[in-house]
C-alpha cells in the first residue's frame, strides 16, 4: 500500500522546515511527499527543496485549488494531507496504514491539538465533531488530518466545491464522500499537532468567520443533507 502525503503551502517559511523534519522522523515514511506551491513569494519552496519532496505549482490561489492539485498529482493508493504548520507524531503514517489495511474504510481522520497555545483544543474540537456528525450521517474530516483512498478521490474529485469562501473544504469533501456512500473513520489516537497562529493573530475574526462559513456550507449542501436524512 503506497501512501502519498500532500502539503499545500502559501508563504510558510516559518513552519515548513519543522513540518518536513517531523515527516522525515516517521517510523514509516510516506512513499511520496508533495508540496503544493500556491504562489509562495518567500523561502517556503527553497526550504522544501532541501528535503526529498516533489514540488508542484498551483496558480489558482486558495486551499481547495492547492489541495486538489496535490491530490490529482498523487500516485499513492492512499492520499493523506496535512498543513504546512503541522507536526506529525512519529507513528502517524504507520497508524494510517494500519487503519486502511485492517478496516473497510474510504477515508480517515483524527483529532488536532495545538503545540503553541496554552489551550487544550481536543475536548472542544471533539465536542464540535460530536455535534455535527449527526447532521452529515458520517464522521467529518479535519483539514490538517485527512486521509482518503485514491479510488474515493476519483469518485468525488469532479463534484467537490471550488470556492473557499462558500464552504469549509474539509466538511465539503466529507459531504461528497458520504454522498458517494463512502465510510469515514475517526481514529481518536491519530492525533496531529498544529499551530494556533491564526487564533493568536485575530481570535475574534477566527471564531467569527468559522461559524459563518460553517452555516454557508450547510446551506450550500442543504439538498444533500436533507436527502441523507430521507435515505433508507
Amino acid at each position: 500500500m503506497k501512501i502519498s502525503l500532500v502539503i499545500p503551502a502559501y508563504n510558510e517559511e516559518k513552519y515548513m522546515k519543522d513540518c518536513l523534519v517531523h515527516i522525515m522522523a516517521q517510523q514509516v515514511r510516506p512513499d511520496e511527499i508533495i508540496v503544493v506551491d500556491n504562489n509562495c513569494t518567500d523561502k517556503t519552496i527553497k526550504i522544501a527543496k532541501l528535503f526529498p519532496v516533489t514540488i508542484v505549482k498551483e496558480p489558482v490561489q486558495g486551499m481547495i485549488a492547492a489541495r486538489n492539485k496535490g491530490f490529482n498529482t498523487a500516485t499513492g493508493d492512499i492520499i493523506a494531507r496535512c498543513d504546512a504548520d503541522t507536526h506529525l507524531p512519529p507513528d502517524w503514517i504507520k497508524r494510517v496504514k494500519d487503519n486502511f489495511e485492517t478496516k473497510k474504510i474510504d477515508a480517515l481522520t483524527g483529532p488536532v491539538e495545538f503545540y503553541d497555545l496554552n489551550v487544550k483544543a481536543m475536548p472542544i474540537i471533539n465536542l464540535y465533531f460530536d455535534f455535527i456528525k449527526p447532521i452529515f450521517h458520517n464522521e467529518v474530516l479535519s483539514g490538517p488530518n485527512m486521509i482518503l483512498s485514491r479510488s474515493m478521490w476519483n469518485k468525488v474529485k469532479n463534484d467537490v466545491c471550488l470556492n473557499d469562501k462558500k464552504v469549509h473544504e474539509d466538511i465539503d469533501l466529507s459531504i461528497h464522500i458520504t454522498a458517494a456512500h463512502g465510510t469515514i473513520l475517526r481514529d481518536h489516537d491519530l492525533i496531529v499537532y498544529i499551530s494556533g497562529r491564526r487564533i493568536k493573530k485575530n481570535p475574534q475574526s477566527f471564531f467569527g468567520e468559522y461559524p459563518v462559513r460553517f452555516m454557508k456550507t450547510l446551506m450550500h449542501h442543504k439538498k444533500n443533507i436533507i436527502s441523507s436524512f430521507l435515505a433508507p
